[in-house]
């Protein structure tokens, strides 16, 4: 049974870096079938997809994330990660991490959702 653990911290304050950290279980991350995402979803506001990291360990981030997101990973702990600098309080949000299908992009395990809140 696939089953994603998202971790960090919930509070960070505006100009840090937020890292957030994603556990798999039940596959491996090297898995050639899939990529590892990171989703996020502010309050009153659609799904957002910020980036990608396939079973080779390239990444693909969102255009309007890619200059202050860093996706990566570590394959003997199976887990992956999201570093976000410079935030502000738009990047209050909950954070999903996902396992994607290569073939479709289609999200078929998700995390429980990781709160994160910008707030000096």
């Amino acid at each position: 049974q696939v089953q994603l653990q998202g971790s960090g911290p919930g509070l960070v304050k505006p100009s840090q870096t937020l890292s957030l950290f994603c556990t798999i279980s039940g596959t491996s991350i090297t898995t050639r079938d899939y990529g590892w995402s990171w989703i996020r979803q502010s309050p009153g506001k659609a799904l957002e997809w910020m980036g990608v990291m396939a079973a080779d360990g390239d990444a693909n981030y969102s255009p309007s994330l890619k200059s202050r997101t860093t996706i990566s990973w570590d394959p003997s702990k199976n887990q992956f990660s999201l570093h976000l600098r410079s935030v502000t309080p738009e990047d209050t949000a909950m954070y999903y991490c996902t396992r994607a299908s290569a073939t479709d992009g289609s999200h078929d395990h998700w995390s429980q959702g990781t709160p994160v809140t910008v707030s000096s």
